[in-house]
This record gives C-alpha cells, sequence and structure tokens, in this order.
C-alpha cells in the first residue's frame, strides 16, 4: 500500500514519508514557522510545511526515528493532538530541501473568504458505497489535470486546470453536475475541505467529500475503482498499489504507458506532462509538451 497508519511506520519504511494536515486558527504564524523550522532542522527532515492563520499544511521525510520524534512533538501541541498522519515509503532523495512557509493559505484557492467544509466528509467505506449504491453518484477529482493524468476513480469528471486556484473560474463548467450526487476526492482531503465549501456556495446541494482522500481509501481498499497511480508532489511523482493496478497513464507523444513525469523543456509554459523514456530517445522534441510543438517550438528553439 502507498500510504498507511502512522502506528505501521517502525516495520513499513526505513524513510517514511508523512502527509499531513489541519484547519485551525494560528494566531503567530511566524512564530510558529519558526518554532517548526528549527524541530524539523534539529531532526534532519526534508520536505514542506506551510503555515497561515488557518491552519498547517505539511510532508516530510526522513529517518524513522526522527519522523517519529517530529510527529510525537507535533501531537504533544494541543492544536494537533487529533491531526491525521498519512505517511508512505521514501528515501533520502524524497526531497532536496527543507521549507517552512508563512503563506496567506495552506492551500491556495484564491477564493476569498471561505470556511472549509467538514460535515460532508465521509469515511472511506461510506464513500465507496455511495458510489456503488446511489444511481446518479459522480466522482470529481478536483486535483490537477496532470494528477488525474496519472491515475483517477473510475468515471471520475475531471478538472482541466493547471493549479487549484483555478477551481474558482472551473466551477461553472461544472454545471451538468448541480442534479447529481457529487462525490468529490482529492490526495489527502485539504483541497477538498475548500472546494466543498465553494461548489455549495455555487448552489451544488448534494456534494460529498472523501476523507482524508485518495491516500486514506487506499489503506482500505487499495484498487478498488482506482485506476492508475497517485501523484504526489515530491522526487517520486507518484505512488501506487501493485495489486489489481490498472495503469492509465500514457505518454503524451507516443500514446505509450508510462507514469513518468517531466516538464516541459520550454521554460515559459514548464507544464508537467507525462512522457516515456522511449519517446523521449527517439526525438528531443518531445522534451516539449504537444502544445508547445504545435505552436511551432522544437528542442532547436525552446527557452531552456
Amino acid at each position: 500500500m502507498p500510504f498507511e497508519n502512522i502506528s505501521s511506520l517502525q516495520t513499513t519504511a526505513a524513510f517514511p514519508v508523512i502527509l499531513f494536515y489541519k484547519y485551525i486558527a494560528i494566531a503567530d504564524a511566524e512564530s510558529f514557522a519558526a518554532e517548526q523550522r528549527q524541530l524539523c532542522g534539529s531532526l534532519g527532515l526534508k520536505g514542506r510545511v506551510l503555515i497561515a492563520a488557518e491552519g498547517i499544511n505539511g510532508t516530510l521525510a526522513g529517518p524513522a526515528e526522527s519522523v517519529e520524534r517530529y510527529v510525537a512533538a507535533l501531537k504533544a501541541d494541543p492544536r494537533f493532538n487529533d491531526v491525521p498522519i498519512k505517511f508512505s515509503a521514501g528515501d533520502a532523495g524524497t526531497f532536496p530541501k527543507l521549507v517552512v512557509k508563512v503563506r496567506s493559505e495552506i492551500v491556495t484557492l484564491n477564493a476569498g473568504a471561505i470556511t472549509p467544509n467538514k460535515d460532508n466528509q465521509l469515511s472511506p467505506a461510506d464513500w465507496k458505497r455511495m458510489l456503488e449504491e446511489t444511481p446518479n453518484a459522480v466522482p470529481l477529482d478536483i486535483r490537477n489535470r496532470f494528477e488525474s493524468d496519472a491515475g483517477k476513480f473510475e468515471n471520475a469528471v475531471v478538472c482541466d486546470i493547471e493549479h487549484f486556484r483555478e477551481l474558482p473560474q472551473y466551477v461553472d463548467r461544472l454545471e451538468g453536475l448541480k442534479d447529481k450526487t457529487v462525490l468529490m476526492y482529492c490526495t489527502g482531503g485539504i483541497r477538498c475541505e475548500k472546494a466543498s465549501a465553494l461548489f455549495r456556495s455555487k448552489g451544488f446541494k448534494n456534494v460529498f467529500q472523501l476523507q482524508g482522500g485518495i491516500a486514506a481509501y487506499q489503506e482500505q481498499f487499495g484498487n478498488e475503482h482506482w485506476q492508475g497511480e497517485c501523484f504526489v508532489f515530491d522526487q517520486r511523482m507518484t505512488v501506487r498499489v501493485e495489486e489489481g493496478l490498472v495503469q492509465i497513464g500514457r505518454c503524451a507523444h507516443s500514446g505509450r504507458a508510462t507514469s513518468r513525469f517531466v516538464n516541459c523543456l520550454h521554460d515559459p509554459c514548464h507544464k508537467l506532462f507525462l512522457l516515456s523514456a522511449e519517446a523521449e530517445s527517439e526525438n528531443r522534441d518531445h522534451l516539449l509538451c504537444p502544445e508547445c510543438l504545435a505552436a511551432g517550438i522544437s528542442f532547436a528553439t525552446a527557452e531552456y
């Protein structure tokens, strides 16, 4: 399994990657960020921790003992004693460095004042049951376009966006789902809490979110109703469950099965897309995304 409960940490991975978040008021984000920076640095952890007045969003990697000590310290703070921790196997190269930043949002939606939803969260078992038993249920992937390219739930509606902050403008294109039971999901749940509030504000009545996201679902159900791999924002790029894997990632140039992501060689573009090693070796122009190639840019003329 790509993600597991923190209690399995000692026996599962020598170099675990943890994923966690919580929306909660933080009075002095700068001071808290300094504390997190010192704690993570002292433990030799690498990764990203984003802090805002609205909460914390982190993904860190390091030796198992260091990660355990970090989790213990985080949960010793009464504000975070109930924060769910997901982890997967990594290595020393999962993150190149430690970044702890203060932001205006712990996940950027740019939708103004919005209160994250929790009242419509469904456990993975209940979300799966509703997907199977509700005739008008539609799984909605509110992640970025390239994440869905790597993997998604069967028959999911995906959003053609490059960044989560584009979702408020994209919602109008999903008007046809207003009379459906919308079962939204993301990687770990953090984006759904805001997206749910956004959709409800736009008149979507039956909106439910997958509590804990894909990470929590695959802990329990592996690849049931899931196709492909789960994109992650670190050097691994994707994680996957081997048993029952249905590979859906396809090279943007050759159509070969692949889960290998690259950034478009043309720096002004730099979009992520799937590129098989074979296609790259066949033609250096394939290092550019299809859109840049269609615009007449080539390996020889690209800016990089």
